[in-house]
């Protein structure tokens, strides 16, 4: 284990690099949470179909965005290395992956629509889904670019314009809405699809930003990404591929639970869709600071790894983990004693709060080992294993969490609680194996 020198002398330099990120991550969450908090005062329903269509939408593309963090291992370890050069190469590489990706990933996405009656979904949800998730498709390329240069630019220290861009399109996405949603500066009012157009715009603003910066950054440095050989390398593909797809299908498995239980919700009643997506919206905004934190320990640990100082690894990645739990222990506690002030914030119907007080007192119940496992995953993945989470996700969520809340919700009764209560013990579960994976891996670290 990590000792107190050990944090001390990784603590300034681990929030220097993580509190950008995490501000960033909460930037990204704020553009789902606007969008609920808008659409909510159009309908529950339109509230609903942004809930059930922004996951279905994240089910697919996350396999694109997962794939870009095998950049996170090989940028940060390069550069630890001092070989810039390489770090050129992984971003190029990295594009050749997710530019052919994204019209597979589009055509994925539009046939979930058809889909969403055979799933046994509130019609009124269906019917005000189909279009916002029409729109939203349209953002994945943009997204998969805009991962791609953010995983390059966070490898190589360079967080602070991932946060400005992330922030900055909060701006935008508001705007966009605020026009399109409701009607104003004479458009008509698109309601839940005029939020998906806003993302799209968003998400295009964000990619510019990054891209802008990476070139300009670069040719202050060396120059070299505008020199770099653009002709694919099969070799280093095939190397992302390695270390991104377990990494994807990690990512993919958790949104995907999430997914069909937001799926299985929906086929219940419109105020159990609504009260879910507050407590989703909630436990999600809290999720941005173990994400956060774990990216800038996948960074930290990457650069230790590549300079051969596997010591500074190991007290990255615990003092990662440390202030991650402590973190997110707070949000418990702030699930527990304001539910009702959460709730208000996404819409003034009594009845969705109700059903959103028990929610997210479950959500409470996971919050110290969500934020375990999501710091725990990064530091991992910084050190080139993105396996471990891959198969902990899998058997926790999948072969636990979801048949025991399926059986909880349908079986026993409980209805959206009982989904919830699985999702909570399979959380549990895969915190405390996957921050045992990274003591188990720098156990033998003098």
């Amino acid at each position: 284990m990590v000792s107190w020198g050990g944090v001390r002398r990784e603590i300034r330099p681990l929030i220097t690099l993580a509190l950008p990120l995490v501000l960033g991550e909460f930037g990204w969450m704020m553009m789902s949470v606007v969008d609920s908090m808008m659409v909510g005062r159009v309908s529950k329903e339109a509230m609903g179909a942004v809930s059930l269509g922004g996951v279905l939408f994240y089910a697919v593309a996350v396999l694109g965005m997962g794939m870009m963090l095998g950049l996170d291992a090989l940028v940060s370890q390069a550069f630890g290395a001092g070989d810039r050069t390489d770090c050129h190469h992984s971003l190029v590489n990295a594009l050749w992956i997710a530019l052919p990706l994204a019209p597979v990933l589009m055509a994925a996405q539009w046939a979930w629509i058809p889909l969403l009656p055979v799933f046994g979904v509130n019609q009124a949800v269906v019917e005000a889904a189909g279009p916002y998730v029409g729109a939203l498709i349209w953002s994945t390329p943009p997204l998969l670019v805009y991962a791609a240069f953010r995983r390059y630019l966070q490898g190589m220290n360079q967080v602070k314009v991932v946060m400005f861009a992330l922030v900055s399109a909060n701006v935008v996405n508001a705007l966009v809405n605020w026009v399109l949603v409701f009607g104003n500066l004479g458009f008509s009012a698109m309601g839940a699809e005029g939020a998906g157009w806003a993302t799209v715009f968003s998400r295009v603003y964000m990619a510019g930003v990054l891209v802008g910066y990476a070139y300009w950054w670069d040719a202050k440095q060396d120059g070299g990404l505008r020199r770099a050989a653009w002709r694919p390398d099969w070799g280093r593909i095939r190397v992302l591929a390695g270390l991104g797809f377990p990494a994807s299908m990690q990512i993919v498995i958790e949104v995907g639970v999430f997914a069909l239980a937001t799926t299985l919700i929906g086929k219940l009643d419109a105020t159990s869709l609504a009260a879910h997506q507050i407590a989703i919206n909630a436990a999600s905004f809290s999720y941005m600071v173990p994400l956060g934190l774990g990216s800038a320990a996948a960074v930290r640990v990457g650069q230790g790894v590549g300079s051969g100082d596997w010591r500074q690894a190991r007290d990255a990645g615990w003092t990662a983990i440390g202030l991650g739990v402590t973190i997110m222990g707070a949000f418990g506690v702030l699930f527990v004693g304001a539910p009702r002030l959460i709730g208000r914030l996404f819409t003034p119907d009594e009845t969705v709060i109700d059903a959103a007080v028990i929610l997210l007192a479950l959500a409470a119940l996971f919050q110290l080992f969500d934020g375990a496992q999501g710091v725990a995953t990064g530091a991992l993945r910084g050190a080139g294993n993105t396996r471990i989470a891959a198969v902990t996700h899998l058997g926790g969520y999948w072969v636990i969490g979801l048949p025991l809340g399926y059986w909880l919700c349908f079986g026993a009764g409980w209805g959206a609680a009982g989904l919830w209560t699985g999702l909570c013990v399979a959380l549990m579960l895969i915190g405390i194996v996957l921050a045992g994976a990274w003591a188990h891996l720098t156990g033998r670290v003098a």
